[in-house]
C-alpha cells in the first residue's frame, strides 16, 4: 500500500477555508443559523474557534460565504444548459431533466434551498445575492430557450413568457420533499413525464398553427 504524503503546513492552511465551509454547511443544516455554534463548527474541522475567525470574521459572514460556496451546483445548471444541443424544445426538455437531477439527487442543492427558505427573512441581502448569482442565470437560460422557440414558431408567445412556470413543478416537488422527507413517495419518472407532457401540450404550436 502506498503511503499518503503528509500535507505541509502551507498546504493544510490552503485547505482550511474549504474545510471550515464544509463543516459550517453541516452545522447550519443540522441546527439552523441561530442554534449553530462556531465552536461546534471548529470541532468538526479539528481547530479552535479562533482559527475559524481568522478566515471568517463573524458567524454571519461565515453563513453568507457558506451559502455562496454551497450554491455552486445551481451555477452548474446554467452552465450545462449552454452545452445542450438540438431544437429549443429538445434543449428545454433536457434542461428540465438537468434541474430535476440536480435538486433530487444532490443533497447540497436541496439543503441550500431549505436554508434560503428558512433563514431568508433574517438575511434578505444574502437571499438577494443568492437569487442574483445562482437562480437568475437558470431563469435566464429558460427564458432564452422560450424566446428562441417562439421565434422558430414552435412555442405560443402568450404561453412562453414565464420561465418560473416551466420550473414550478420541480420546485414544488423539491419543497414537499424537504418538508416530508422519506414520507414523500414521489413516483419520480412518472412525475417528470407528466410535467413534460403538460409543458409540451401547453407550449407547442401545432403544424396547423393552433395551440395544442
Amino acid at each position: 500500500m502506498v503511503e499518503q504524503r503528509k500535507l505541509t503546513r502551507a498546504e493544510q492552511k490552503a485547505l482550511r477555508p474549504a474545510q471550515i465551509l464544509a463543516a459550517a454547511f453541516e452545522e447550519f443544516v443540522s441546527n439552523g443559523y441561530a442554534a449553530a455554534r462556531v465552536e461546534d463548527i471548529a470541532d468538526r474541522v479539528g481547530v479552535t474557534k479562533g482559527t475559524v475567525y481568522v478566515y471568517f470574521e463573524t458567524k454571519e459572514l461565515l453563513f453568507e460565504e457558506m451559502i455562496r460556496d454551497s450554491s455552486r451546483s445551481f451555477r452548474d445548471i446554467a452552465l450545462k444548459a449552454r452545452e445542450l444541443e438540438g431544437s429549443p424544445l429538445d434543449r428545454l426538455v433536457a434542461l428540465i431533466h438537468v434541474v430535476y437531477q440536480q435538486l433530487f439527487d444532490d443533497r447540497q442543492s436541496r439543503e441550500i434551498m431549505r436554508l434560503v427558505i428558512s433563514e431568508g427573512p433574517k438575511f434578505p441581502e444574502i437571499v438577494k445575492r443568492h437569487e442574483r448569482d445562482f437562480i437568475d442565470p437558470v431563469i435566464a437560460e429558460v427564458d432564452a430557450l422560450l424566446s428562441e422557440g417562439v421565434k422558430a414558431g414552435m412555442f405560443h408567445p402568450q404561453r412562453a413568457g414565464f420561465a418560473e412556470l416551466i420550473l414550478a413543478p420541480v420546485l414544488t416537488a423539491t419543497v414537499i420533499r424537504l418538508i416530508l422527507g422519506d414520507r414523500f413517495d414521489l413516483q419520480r419518472e412518472d412525475y417528470i413525464r407528466a410535467h413534460i407532457d403538460l409543458l409540451l401540450n401547453g407550449l407547442q404550436v401545432s403544424p396547423s398553427g393552433k395551440v395544442h
